[in-house]
Parts: C-alpha cells; sequence; structure tokens
C-alpha cells in the first residue's frame, strides 16, 4: 500500500463547516434493550494528489442485517466493571491508551482530542470491557497530521485478537469475529445491542471522503472476550 503523503500545514475544516460539530459523534436514542447511535466522522481530505484512503475490509457485510445475529458463544467469565486504560490490536500494530468519551449537550458522542493521534475512547454510556454488555471503543482514521490510532482498522480479519488492560491491571482478550462497513447514518441497532456476553465493538469512519461531509461510511468490527489474566 502506497505511503499516504500528507500536507502539514492542512487544517480538516472548513469555514462552511463552522457551524457543524468537529471531528465525529455518534447520536444516541436509548431503546428498552439497547443503544442506538448513528454516527458519522468528519476529518481530512483526500484528493488525487493527497493522502491515500484508509484500508477497508475486504470482506465484510455492507447493509444492516435484516434480524440481530447472535454472537458466538464466549467461554471467559464476566468481570466486574473498571475504567480501560489502553487498547492493543497486534494485527495493525495498534498500542493505544483510552481516554472516556460521552456524550455532548446535543446527544453526540464525543470524540477524543483529534490533535492526539494515537488516542482512542471508551465511550463510558456503554458497558466497560469485560462485564456483561456490549463495550464500545472509537477512535479518528486520521487528523491534518496524518494517520490516527485506528486508521489501519479496515485490515484486521477475523480470528484477530485485541486486549483491553483495564485500571484494575486486568487484560481482557477479545477475539474478531465479524467485521461490517455500514453508510455513517445507517449503523443498525444490532451494533450495540447486549448479548448477554461479555463483547467490544470498534468503530471508526471509512469509505470514500466527500468534501463538507467527510467519510461516507463507518468501520465496525465486532469481538468477543475470550479471557482475562
Amino acid at each position: 500500500m502506497r505511503e499516504p503523503e500528507y500536507i502539514p500545514d492542512y487544517h480538516p475544516y472548513d469555514d462552511d463547516d463552522a457551524d457543524e460539530a468537529p471531528g465525529w459523534g455518534a447520536r444516541a436514542a436509548y431503546a428498552a434493550i439497547a443503544g442506538v447511535m448513528a454516527l458519522g466522522v468528519t476529518v481530512m481530505a483526500a484528493d488525487d494528489d493527497g493522502p491515500s484512503a484508509p484500508p477497508q475490509p475486504e470482506s465484510a457485510r455492507q447493509e444492516p442485517a435484516e434480524a440481530d445475529q447472535p454472537s458466538p458463544g464466549s467461554q471467559a467469565q464476566p468481570l466486574p466493571p473498571a475504567v480501560p486504560t489502553w487498547v492493543s490490536i497486534p494485527s495493525i500494530a495498534v498500542e493505544a491508551p483510552l481516554t472516556n468519551v460521552g456524550l455532548d449537550p446535543e446527544g453526540w458522542m464525543e470524540a477524543p482530542p483529534q490533535e492526539i493521534q494515537n488516542l482512542a475512547g471508551w465511550y463510558e454510556g456503554a458497558a466497560a470491557p469485560g462485564t456483561p454488555g456490549t463495550a464500545v471503543i472509537v477512535g479518528h482514521v486520521d487528523n491534518a497530521a496524518g494517520p490516527a490510532v485506528f486508521y489501519g482498522l479496515g485490515a484486521v480479519r477475523l480470528g484477530d485478537s485485541v486486549e483491553v488492560i483495564r485500571e484494575d491491571g486486568v487484560a481482557v482478550r477479545f477475539e474478531i469475529y465479524d467485521i461490517a462497513v455500514y453508510a455513517k447514518g445507517n449503523l443498525p441497532e444490532s451494533v450495540y445491542h447486549d448479548t448477554g456476553q461479555a463483547e467490544l465493538r470498534i468503530i471508526t469512519c471509512g469509505g470514500s471522503f466527500e468534501q463538507g461531509s467527510g467519510y461516507t461510511d463507518n468501520v465496525v468490527v465486532f469481538a468477543r472476550m475470550t479471557s482475562a489474566s
């Protein structure tokens, strides 16, 4: 894959976007059993002479499933809650600290500070990794300086591992069992459903980049807890 060439002084937002929320976010509306979030990302522009697009999954669902699909069963015992502090995805060389993110006053999921490239966010309104429920980790794909924490997320494969370190010192390991690409305004409820098991979703932007609206899609990685130590 061609290494992207970035313009150091490029700023990702136009004056026309000044009234829009910068970066990316997810508006949350909670149903009886699950949160429903529509994630949209606006970061740096790409054109024929600019940065190459981030890698996209070779094999992934492109549309929401008609019915919720149960996760493969996990053999690991769920843990009590603890704040996560670190995420590791060895297959794409991700080693990054985690910061807590919540919702802004308009109900959009906050993002990690965009200027910090190697930083991901744990959505504290969802489950803690390793506890029963679906934990959510989000991060930018790039920023004005170049690739960000989840630039390579589209290159993960089924069976790859994810490890989350928590402030109680426990390392929770997950196995990726599904990858999906959804239009950023069309995330299905099933992405966030509580399956009754300890699960993890990792989300970043993907697809093509459109001036004024950002990336067209979201890459969503589905993982289940396999062990903890």
